[in-house]
């Protein structure tokens, strides 16, 4: 019988069977079956050859809007933000708003399209993509954003957060923007909110994002304590202001660097408040010097895993939107080198970072929505040691086209 599914993945070898090859039927956008010679054909028949295939990958945090923009600029502010002890990090987000006093949606959709092809050629799928909101990038960011949501939909999944970079009290008019933004279409309210000046400051930029987030019914994304100082709360703030309000698993904290220098008591509190908020947090190790206390959170069994964050922009040089990459860099940075370790890295970049956003039935089981990879490679070792891209890429139940993750921005 032919046309039983759209697309039947032949000699599949999955992370949780190892050894025992299966095959993988797929209709209508969805799992249909996994069952070891499954008899019937397909319009579309691809023959894994014993490799892995898994859920696709997941990005919960990438500032989408300042892509390839390195080159725009100098290098002070990544000299500051890379700084050993990341004291000058308010400093270096200073020096890089510079380069919005420039922006426009017509050249920044250019460098989007590329950085999301890319991700696409890389089987990452889901994209938490932040766009600066303020009174120098006013909404440029978030049209770009928007546009490049649409462009690539049912490819490339991506969630606009309306993030302002500068900061809410410090920054008259970004509420305003912001507020603007989620009327525009954005997904989630973003907040900075150690970026203010005072404690006090920090909680009503944090009080003024729920206010948004309230009132358009939507999740919210929030940079915390991305300095070198143990005396920043903005982790807690968020955490506590979560569980008042009744967003329990609908918040999520980003970076959160000062938890490296918290002392041990602090620490459990905080993932304490964690677990009740049901509030994950994204690092990015590759990006900076210090990173979140990501081996205790996983001991604690908090929900931690791991973005891009940048790609070419004044905070970072190198990205791809391979989250493989990203991982394979974490294994060094966090020493998560056993196999138990580094299969709880591939969670971090699948179905953790899926559940970080909001994403339902992110899993490889009958009935879940089709969004798989196929690796050239038949292990976790072996896909982490090559971060190459996957042989096949499958979103919404349906073959990605190579042809239109090719895309390269004008120069």
């Amino acid at each position: 019988m032919t046309g039983a599914f759209d697309i039947l993945i032949r000699r599949a070898q999955l992370r949780d069977r190892p050894g025992r090859l299966v095959d993988i039927g797929i209709a209508s956008g969805q799992i249909a079956a996994i069952e070891e010679n499954i008899e019937l054909e397909a319009q579309t028949e691809i023959d894994a050859r014993g490799n892995l295939v898994t859920e696709s990958f997941v990005n919960p945090h990438l500032h989408l809007c300042k892509v390839y923009t390195l080159e725009m600029m100098d290098e002070e502010a990544l000299k500051d933000y890379h700084g050993a002890d990341m004291g000058k990090a308010m400093t270096a987000i200073e020096l890089a708003a510079r380069v919005k006093e420039k922006y426009d949606a017509s050249w920044i959709i250019e460098n989007v399209r590329q950085a999301v092809a890319s991700a696409a050629l890389f089987g990452n799928t889901h994209i938490r993509a932040f766009a600066d909101v303020d009174t120098k990038a006013r909404l440029e960011g978030i049209k770009a954003l928007i546009q490049a949501r649409e462009e690539f939909k049912g490819i490339v999944d991506i969630q606009v957060v309306a993030f302002p970079q500068d900061g809410v009290v410090r920054e008259p008019g970004a509420a305003d923007l912001v507020r603007q933004a989620m009327a525009l279409g954005a997904d989630v309210v973003g907040g900075i909110p150690w970026i203010e000046y005072t404690d006090g400051a920090a909680r009503q930029h944090i009080d003024e994002m729920f206010k948004i987030a309230k009132e358009y019914d939507k999740p919210i994304s929030m940079l915390v304590d991305d300095a070198g100082d143990p005396g920043l709360r903005t982790l807690e703030m968020l955490a506590v202001k979560t569980i008042e309000e009744g967003w329990q698993g609908r918040s999520l904290a980003c970076h959160a660097r000062a938890m490296e220098l918290y002392p041990r008591p602090y620490f459990q509190k905080v993932v304490a408040l964690l677990k009740a908020a049901e509030m994950g947090v994204v690092s990015d190790p590759h990006t900076g010097p210090l990173h979140a206390r990501v081996k205790e959170l996983i001991e604690e069994n908090a929900l931690v895993c791991l973005g891009q964050d940048d790609i070419s922009d004044a905070y970072y040089p190198y990205g791809r939107n391979n989250m493989l990459e990203v991982a394979f860099l974490a294994s060094h940075l966090l020493w998560m080198t056993t196999e138990a370790e580094m299969q709880k890295l591939y969670d971090m970049i699948t179905r953790d970072a899926a559940r970080a956003m909001g994403i339902q039935d992110f899993e490889l089981k009958v009935g879940a929505p089709a969004h798989l990879v196929v690796l050239n490679q038949p292990s976790v070792l072996e896909a982490l040691r090559h971060h190459d891209q996957p042989v096949y890429v499958i979103s919404h139940g349906k073959l990605v086209d190579q042809a239109r993750t090719s895309f390269k921005r004008e120069r």
